[in-house]
């Protein structure tokens, strides 16, 4: 596999049909490298989670290329990208958390669904993670009784458990701490050193910042700056 996780070129996008036409992206060119740590930043209606969701999967790419783990998604099937979804895992917002599952059994699922490890084992698996993420004492606990906070860890963990080649972050950090914050920013770092694992994430929190390998700006859609860190 490439040094590459990611080549996105001549990137356009579009919403709406009609008269109610209206461009997000404008060609929009992108490397992110294996292993790294990409914040994507800018103000709203900039278009970082439309580029997000795009090179993720979560939408159809109409114009433009990207190349996911060398797969080529423009004008890729929707098998296709059902299969390079497996491959990556999801941290969003709202938490999409199971109301009626512990906060174990909703990392479980992250397993479930890609079909990884030993099924036998995906609770220790479950149980290891929360307790990096200081959930060791709440593994049991459905997410009525979690802060936020605590359940935003909780997606963290999920999307993590079944070792993904490339996370893919909308505002992972917007309901932590600083302290927690940065210790989830820092597992996707040390993630990236020990096993290649790609983190590209979207963000308004200045204070991670200096973790991050590269921060791209957006603004209309467009990338006005794109900053190697060392």
């Amino acid at each position: 596999m490439s040094d590459v996780a990611i080549t996105v070129s001549g990137l356009d996008h579009y919403f709406g049909e009609g008269d109610a036409r209206k461009q997000a992206l404008f060609d929009v060119n992108l490397e992110v490298g294996s292993g790294s740590l990409t914040i994507l930043m800018g103000p709203s209606g900039s278009g970082k989670t439309t580029l997000l969701t795009l090179m993720g999967c979560l939408r159809e790419v109409h114009a433009g290329s990207v190349r996911l783990l060398d797969q080529e998604l423009f004008e890729s099937d929707e098998i296709t990208r059902i299969d390079m979804r497996r491959r990556l895992g999801f941290i969003f917002q709202a938490h999409n958390l199971h109301d009626s599952l512990t906060a174990r059994q909703n990392v479980m699922i992250g397993l479930q669904v890609h079909g990884r490890g030993d099924p036998a084992r995906h609770g220790e698996a479950a149980d290891h993670l929360l307790d990096l993420l200081g959930l060791g004492e709440r593994l049991d606990y459905l997410p009525g009784n979690l802060s936020g906070g605590q359940k935003q860890r909780v997606a963290i963990a999920r999307a993590l458990v079944s070792n993904p080649n490339i996370i893919f972050a909308d505002e992972p950090t917007a309901a932590l701490d600083k302290v927690s914050g940065l210790a989830a920013v820092q597992l996707f770092k040390d993630l990236g050193r020990a096993r290649g694992t790609t983190t590209v994430m979207v963000t308004h929190d200045p204070r991670i910042l200096d973790l991050a390998d590269r921060v791209v700006t957006l603004e209309d859609g467009r990338v006005v700056m794109d900053r190697i860190q060392t």
